[in-house]
C-alpha cells in the first residue's frame, strides 16, 4: 500500500473525524491507512436521479480511484433504492420520485461515465453494489429500529430540512428515511470510510451512528468540495449551463475548459487532474489549454485531445464537430426520429425511434427518451449538439 499520504489530502475540505488536543487519542484516517493489515472498503454512493454526469460529480469518483490505487477496494454503491426518494439534501421542496425504470436506465448510464475514471479490471478493486440488495428486503420491524435511532430535533438540525421547516414548506415523512437508508448502506457494505461533498456530512454522519448501533466500528467521513461552475460563480449545474459533461464531445470539453476563469485555474487541476500544482505553468493562458487537453486526455485518449485542440487552433474547422445544416430539412416541425435520420446519425427513423427509446440520444447533453419529441422551427435547433451514443455527433447549424 502507499505510504505517501499527499494523495489523500489533495483536494480535501474535511476528513473527520480527527484527533484534538482536547482528544489526542482518536484515531486518524492516516493512522487507519497506515496500521492497517487489509484494504480499506471505501464507499461512494451515486443516486442515479439524472442521467448524466459532469465533471462536478467525478471529484469523489477520482478520489474512490486514488484510494484503488493505493491498495484500497472502491464499493460503489448504485443508490437503485435511495434514487426513488431523491436525497432531500439541499433542496427547498420534494424531489420528485422516480419509477425503476427510470433509475434502472440512469444507473447504466452512470456506469458507463466512470469506468474512464476507475479500475474496473484488477481483481478485488471494485465492488458495484445496489442498495436494493438490502433495503428492499428491510420489514417494518427493521424499518421502526431505523428511525428509533434518531430524534425529528435531530433531524431538523438537517441544514435543508431546517430552512424548509422554517419557511414553512412541506417536508414529507419519507424523505426523513433518506439519511438513515444511505447511512444504513455504511453497515450493509461495512464501510471503512465514506467520499461526498461537503453537502454529506449529515448524512455521513448518520452512517457513523448506525454502524456503532450495528455493532460495527464507525467509518471515516472524507468530504470533498462543489465545484464552480465554467461561469466562476456559481456551482457547476446543467439547469445553470456552466457545467462540462463527461459524455460531451472532445471538442465540446476543450472549447469550454479552454476558457475557464483565471481564479478557477488551480483548482480544477487540483480536482479534475493529477498534476503537480507547483509544476504548473505561470502563464494563465497556457493554463487553461493544458487544463483543457488533460482532461480530454483522461477521458477520450491523447489522439482525441489533439484533435480538440486541433479544432480550436483552426477556428473550430479542422477536426471539429461534423455540421449538418437544418435549411435542408423541408418542412416543420420535424420529428427528432426524422432529424437523427436526415443528419446521417441513424439509418432510418425507425432506428433512431429505437435510439431514443434506448436512452442513446442527447441534444446539448440532455437525454431525448420521448420518441415524438419534436421541434416547430429551425431555430429551436440552431447551434446545438445532436448525439447518438458515445461517438456520434452533429452540430446543428442554420
Amino acid at each position: 500500500m502507499a505510504q505517501d499520504m499527499n494523495w489523500l489530502r489533495r483536494g480535501v475540505v474535511e476528513i473527520f473525524p480527527q484527533p484534538t488536543d482536547a482528544d489526542s487519542e482518536i484515531e486518524s484516517l492516516e493512522q487507519r491507512l497506515a496500521s492497517t493489515n487489509r484494504p480499506l472498503r471505501v464507499k461512494l454512493g451515486i443516486d442515479p436521479t439524472g442521467a448524466d454526469i459532469h465533471l462536478g460529480h467525478s471529484i469523489p469518483v477520482r478520489k474512490l480511484r486514488a484510494f484503488q490505487d493505493a491498495g484500497h477496494t472502491a464499493v460503489l454503491i448504485i443508490g437503485d433504492f435511495t434514487a426513488r426518494i431523491g436525497d432531500p439534501t439541499g433542496k427547498s421542496e420534494v424531489r420528485r420520485q422516480l419509477t425503476e425504470a427510470d433509475v434502472a436506465q440512469n444507473a447504466q448510464t452512470y456506469l458507463e461515465q466512470v469506468r474512464p475514471i476507475l479500475d474496473f479490471d484488477t481483481p478485488g478493486r471494485l465492488e458495484v453494489r445496489y442498495n436494493s440488495e438490502w433495503l428492499s428486503r428491510l420489514d417494518l420491524g427493521k424499518i421502526l429500529e431505523l428511525l428509533s435511532t434518531m430524534t425529528v430535533g435531530q433531524m431538523l438540525a438537517k441544514e435543508g430540512f431546517a430552512e424548509r421547516y422554517k419557511k414553512e414548506n412541506p417536508i414529507f415523512l419519507h424523505e426523513f428515511l433518506y439519511p438513515l437508508m444511505q447511512g444504513y448502506d455504511s453497515v450493509a457494505v461495512e464501510a471503512d470510510v465514506e467520499l461526498g461533498g461537503t453537502d454529506q456530512k449529515f448524512n455521513i454522519a448518520v452512517g457513523r451512528d448506525l454502524q456503532r448501533r450495528f455493532g460495527q466500528k464507525p467509518q471515516f467521513g472524507l468530504l470533498l468540495p462543489i465545484l464552480i461552475g465554467t461561469d466562476g460563480v456559481q456551482k457547476m449545474s446543467k439547469s445553470l449551463g456552466n457545467y462540462v459533461g463527461l459524455s460531451a464531445h472532445p471538442s465540446e470539453k476543450y472549447q469550454k475548459l479552454q476558457g475557464v476563469p483565471d481564479q478557477l485555474l488551480e483548482q480544477y487541476f487540483e480536482l479534475l487532474t493529477d498534476f503537480a500544482l507547483d509544476k504548473l505553468p505561470e502563464n494563465p493562458r497556457d493554463r487553461q489549454l493544458l487544463l483543457a487537453w488533460e482532461i480530454v486526455r483522461q477521458y477520450h485518449g491523447e489522439q482525441a485531445a489533439n484533435q480538440a485542440k486541433e479544432a480550436a487552433d483552426s477556428g473550430g474547422k479542422k477536426g471539429a464537430i461534423p455540421e449538418f445544416s437544418v435549411a435542408g430539412i423541408e418542412q416543420f416541425p420535424v420529428k427528432l426520429a426524422y432529424l437523427l435520420n436526415a443528419s446521417g446519425l441513424c439509418k432510418s427513423s425507425g432506428e433512431g425511434k429505437r435510439k431514443i427509446q434506448e436512452g442513446g440520444v442527447y441534444i446539448d447533453g440532455d437525454r431525448i427518451t420521448n420518441v415524438d419529441t419534436s421541434f416547430a422551427q429551425a431555430d429551436e435547433l440552431t447551434d446545438k449538439v445532436l448525439q447518438v451514443g458515445k461517438n456520434k455527433f452533429v452540430r446543428l447549424v442554420p
